[in-house]
């Protein structure tokens, strides 16, 4: 989407007016920061180096202090994009300045080097380096698709240390932390506030830190959608609205493949979800309960990446923030950024940096205006901030160290604490209708998608019968948000049902089929259920590729590929005898984890001694770093 001062021309030429960016002395910074449209698009894209692109996406709504002295070109084979900012700006353009910045054209439009040079993948490091610079480079190195995701080349020859920062040292790290067993130090009653966005599987390993948090004397207020309000209250812990809908996030991203909009009339939908999330982080630290009145002021903060703005609260209340996820978000030289498809080793490192720069591309105007109107901070001048320096912020990632194990080159900040899993099935009484069912035959196969939106639900349903009646199946479809499972007529070997808690369900199922979201894995992992991942987006295709790697389950089928023959090829590869043994060996060595106790220990072991100062923490650069912007260490 546009920039509000953005227009194009009559030569079909998206330009920027040149603005002048904002100094490390200046007195008056609201005055210099220009902030962007309302509509300005949300660049989460997935990054892949496979081929037939375009030019990245948020560029044509660049941030005033990051444009110069060329033009934004939109080239013929960027007629999608050009169609998006004119439908958009018809009715408000605006005039122009001379000083304008040229955005490349892309590879279906011009010759390019198969490869990115070493020297020039690593340029993205470069402190340094100017902004539109560094704009520059990521157009050089990348380019959008069609379907939202973001390819990148690098040398096939290429070694990982040339896409290092700095002098390419990698921070010596073990899997083992020794503080890791030992018991966390005892600190005063905290008030701690979750921030935590995302669909059912997002928020649940939360509530299950938070009821273990309280047990240790804090008092936790989760703060999430509107929607997980009764799920929130009943597990005991406090609530606080968050904006947002998730399932209209969830729409959105399978529709688009990510969150770059797909055309204009998605744009206000996108836009509205991550303003909504960002303005509310702020009222979620230190507004009295919406329900009671009881007064609330956070001395803590838990959050998950997409709670963007999360570390810009925490800055502007002088208090220590600790990240956790459900999926890598800290740079490894190991494996790629979830949101890349990036082949080559080398390339893993760096795509933690283009995914991280072109987030920041498309929210930096939100980010901006939450911070001057709301957090009375200064803005964040740069994207060159990013690559500058490594956080401090604490993070734990909430996973398997048995199925991903913490890479060598993350630090001592960086905690591997385990599957964290809420205890559902304790309390469920399942239907006698489904118990019947279950005692009638052999144990089945589990087959949905959770909280996804299917475009085509009544072909998948018909492809999922058609499968389990040529491999012998009998098979559990969850309904879901996607309006699976509608049959025709009833089928014997066939139950349809709606959400109930995966750890009493998957206990009874011989396999599961599902679209990888950590939590739905976890489960059924720890059920030694061979898994079969049809991803929808996201980290997804990630999980898919370590089930495989682990032994557990076939190559993930992404949802735009399943078709009758996969799915019964997986189903047959899920009931071999050698993949089940893999599976039940899996779910014994996760027995001995307690994600929850490792997230809970991790975060008081972390949290720090005194209050932190009153100014955050200098940077070499002397530049807000982007990556703390979204958690990153």
């Amino acid at each position: 989407m546009l920039h509000n001062n953005s227009n194009i021309n009559n030569n079909n030429q998206l330009t920027v007016p040149e603005a002048e960016p904002i100094s490390e002395g200046s007195s008056n910074f609201q005055n210099e920061i220009v902030n962007g449209g309302d509509d300005a698009p949300v660049s989460n894209g997935t990054v892949t180096n496979s081929s037939d692109g375009r030019s990245l996406p948020g560029l044509d709504k660049l941030p005033p202090e990051i444009t110069s002295s060329h033009k934004l070109e939109l080239s013929s084979g960027q007629r999608r994009l050009h169609k998006l900012a004119s439908d958009i700006s018809s009715s408000e353009k605006l005039d122009s300045s001379s000083s304008q910045s040229r955005l490349e054209k892309s590879k279906t439009e011009r010759p390019r080097r198969n490869n990115v040079l070493a020297e020039d993948a690593s340029q993205i490091y470069d402190q340094k380096m100017s902004a539109n610079q560094k704009l520059k480079l990521l157009n050089r190195i990348a380019t959008v698709k069609n379907d939202g995701t973001v390819e990148f080349e690098i040398p096939t020859d290429a070694e990982s240390s040339a896409f290092v920062a700095g002098s390419g040292k990698i921070q010596d790290a073990c899997n083992e932390d020794p503080a890791d067993s030992a018991e966390p130090p005892c600190i005063q009653p905290l008030q701690v506030v979750m921030l935590i966005v995302g669909t059912r599987g997002d928020v649940q390993p939360f509530v299950a830190i938070g009821k273990r948090l309280q047990e240790y004397g804090h008092r936790v207020r989760l703060a999430t959608h509107s929607n997980f309000k009764e799920f929130v209250l009943t597990a005991g812990l406090e609530f606080y609205p968050l904006g947002g809908d998730p399932k209209v996030l969830a729409e959105y991203m399978v529709k688009n493949k990510g969150f770059l909009p797909s055309g204009p009339s998605e744009i206000p939908v996108q836009r509205s979800q991550m303003k909504d999330i960002i303005y509310s982080l702020l009222p979620a630290c230190k507004e009295p309960d919406l329900d009671t009145g009881i007064p609330f002021r956070a001395e803590a903060i838990i959050a998950n990446p997409p709670a963007y703005g999360h570390t810009h609260v925490a800055e502007a209340l002088k208090i220590p923030i600790h990240i956790f996820f459900t999926m890598p978000w800290t740079p490894t030289s190991e494996f790629p950024h979830p949101l890349s498809r990036v082949k080559q080793p080398a390339g893993y490192r760096l795509s933690y940096q283009i995914v991280d720069s072109l987030i920041w591309l498309g929210i930096r105007d939100m980010i901006n205006d939450v911070r001057k109107k709301k957090l009375k901070l200064r803005p964040v001048t740069y994207l060159s901030g990013s690559q500058g320096s490594e956080s401090d912020i604490p993070h734990g990632y909430i996973w398997s160290p048995h199925l991903v194990p913490k890479p060598k080159d993350w630090g001592p900040k960086i905690d591997v604490v385990g599957f964290c899993f809420l205890d559902l099935a304790s309390n469920y009484e399942p239907p006698e209708e489904l118990v019947n069912w279950l005692k009638a035959g052999p144990q089945p196969i589990y087959i949905g998608f959770g909280s996804l939106p299917v475009q085509e639900p009544e072909k998948m349903t018909q492809i999922i019968v058609e499968a389990l009646e040529m491999t012998g199946q009998r098979g559990i479809i969850n309904k879901g948000w996607g309006g699976l499972g509608n049959l025709a007529e009833p089928k014997d070997f066939i139950y349809s049902l709606d959400n109930i808690p995966h750890d009493w369900l998957f206990l009874q199922c011989a396999a599961v089929v599902h679209h990888g979201g950590a939590g739905t894995t976890a489960a059924g992992l720890k059920a030694a259920c061979p898994t079969t991942i049809v991803p929808f987006f996201g980290d997804q295709p990630f999980w898919g590729e370590r089930v495989h790697a682990r032994g557990v389950g076939p190559s993930p089928i992404p949802v735009d590929q399943f078709t009758l023959p996969k799915l019964v090829e997986a189903i047959k590869f899920m009931l071999d005898p050698k993949v089940k043994e893999q599976a039940v060996e899996l779910a014994k060595a996760m027995e001995k984890e307690d994600g929850v106790d490792g997230a809970v220990k991790a975060f008081l072991r972390h949290f720090p001694r005194e209050n932190p100062d009153s100014d955050p923490p200098p940077t070499s650069s002397g530049l807000f770093s982007v990556r703390r912007c979204f958690g990153c260490s």
